[in-house]
């Protein structure tokens, strides 16, 4: 109860904000359906041999509720899991990221598969990065894709501490994902896309949880895809994500190794 009403709250402050976007930075021209289509036939093909793919729930994220994006995965050819975050993400999310480890080790050993990919969500990109960089993630993962992940942190953490909550009302992975935290830090610190996985990220300016939302993007050569610098009229929020065709066109071709073309009329 406390916590729908600290992101109710959060949600009512963030308003004004998503009343005014911001100008997107190397907008690509909007997509085509002609192109799509044959973008998308293309990418139906790559999926026989891929590598399986995990979805990375995020903090509360039932794993019922990434059941659409998951099905949309299997219905392209896809061998796809869930992986739901231990205590829905509570906790630290160091131990979220080893929890994974095992998880991963799981999946590949069921499958006979050397590396995974991963679609994550939210806290997931985080829990999954910590993987990649600390815990050997990096010669088992082939394809990293976040949704809406708070890659640098996001001021509504900062806020619930903010309102007289307390330390993100003693939520640990709250508490790690507020803007400056050591964790980030440590994360963020020198390299911040280790290894030969092939990093990719995306946002929108809708995003009521990751505020800046250009906080979910990655440097060091990693693909960040912005929504609305495609499809202008796209309104897509943070649990939206995982919901929204156009975003789901983007997974689809970053699996595939496709050029990155978001469709604007998928539904």
């Amino acid at each position: 109860m406390l916590l729908r009403t600290i992101l109710a709250a959060t949600a009512t402050a963030a308003v004004t904000a998503l009343l005014v976007p911001a100008t997107a930075a190397h907008a690509e021209p909007t997509t085509t359906a002609a192109t799509s289509s044959t973008a998308e036939a293309t990418t139906a093909e790559a999926a026989a041999g891929a590598n399986p793919v995990i979805v990375v729930g995020g903090l509360i994220g039932i794993s019922i509720a990434y059941e659409p994006i998951a099905a949309r995965l299997r219905a392209d050819g896809y061998r796809v899991s869930i992986y739901q975050l231990p205590n829905l993400g509570f906790g630290d999310i160091r131990e979220s990221a080893r929890a994974l480890s095992s998880y991963v080790d799981q999946v590949r050993a069921a499958t006979g598969a050397a590396k995974v990919d991963l679609v994550t969500h939210s806290e997931g990109g985080l829990v999954s990065r910590w993987y990649v960089k600390f815990l050997g993630g990096a010669g088992k993962v082939d394809r990293y894709v976040s949704l809406g992940s708070p890659q640098q942190g996001t001021y509504v953490a900062n806020i619930i501490n903010f309102l007289g909550l307390g330390s993100c009302a003693g939520i640990v992975a709250c508490q790690q994902m507020s803007i400056g935290s050591s964790f980030l830090t440590d994360l963020n610190a020198g390299d911040d896309t280790p290894g030969t996985v092939r990093w990719t990220t995306v946002r929108t300016w809708q995003d009521e949880l990751v505020r800046p939302v250009d906080n979910a993007a990655l440097a060091d050569g990693a693909t960040n895809v912005l929504v609305q610098a495609w499809c202008p009229l796209r309104i897509v929020g943070h649990l939206g994500l995982v919901l929204d065709g156009t975003t789901y066109s983007v997974v689809r071709q970053v699996l595939a190794g496709a050029t990155i073309r978001p469709n604007c009329f998928a539904v």
